[in-house]
């Protein structure tokens, strides 16, 4: 596996120097500043990566505004207590997109967010205060927990909140696999755990943020 240096190197080389490099990293909030945020905001970004799923991002960010009135602002409290009744109204709803699946892991996530809240003193708290260098267990809790949130929409959802974490992404796993840290998708928990190890290793090595090592590693193939 290269040193840290020799990546951030080769993604310079490729994208135009250091200061092009910089620009295109992901901004990232600290603990404290994701323990602020409510947990209808975590709900809302959740649920919006869901929608986004095999979609055009455009068109889902165009419709949320409408996703918000119709969902009581993504309040957790009062999206536990949705009957089913309501949320097929929803389903006739023109101004959302309605995929029954999605709509009903709205009401299902509410609960795994109004739960983590209880534990934990709030949503943004619980992510917030994840180990680094185990975040893809994050990855794997929520995916657990919650619904519609397996394949790469645990991390996607991280990233899209500010809570520091690396992305599985095609550039991603082909600089993975060009490092020698993997051979193959990340199928097995034995390789996601490589996977983590190494951006363990990267990150001492460089002091960066996950997302930002994982965004230079993926500057090195794409």
């Amino acid at each position: 596996m290269k040193p840290f240096s020799d990546i951030h190197s080769l993604a310079c080389r490729r994208h135009g120097g250091p200061k092009a490099v910089a620009a295109g990293l992901p901004s990232i909030l600290t603990p404290a500043a994701l323990a602020k945020k409510s947990d209808a905001f975590y709900l809302s970004a959740m649920m919006r990566r869901v929608f986004r799923a095999g979609l055009t991002h455009s068109l889902v960010d165009a419709k949320w505004p409408a996703f918000e009135d119709a969902f009581f602002g993504f309040d957790p409290e009062k999206l536990v207590l949705m009957p089913d009744d309501m949320l097929d109204a929803r389903m006739q709803d023109t101004r959302l997109i309605r995929h029954y699946g999605k709509m009903r892991a709205i009401r299902h996530n509410a609960q795994l967010v109004t739960d983590v809240a209880r534990e934990h003193g709030s949503f943004g708290r619980f992510i917030g205060q994840w180990p680094d260098d185990a975040v893809a267990d994050l990855w794997r809790e929520l995916s657990r927990r919650g619904k519609q949130l397996g394949g790469n929409s645990a991390p996607a959802f991280l990233r899209m909140v500010g809570r520091d974490t690396w992305y599985p992404t095609g550039d991603v796993l082909a600089g993975l696999i060009a490092n020698g840290v993997v051979d193959k998708a990340l199928a097995s928990q034995r390789d996601r755990r490589a996977a983590q190890q190494a951006f363990n290793q990267w990150q001492q090595e460089s002091g960066l943020p996950q997302a930002h090592i994982s965004r230079i590693l993926a500057m090195t193939v794409g």
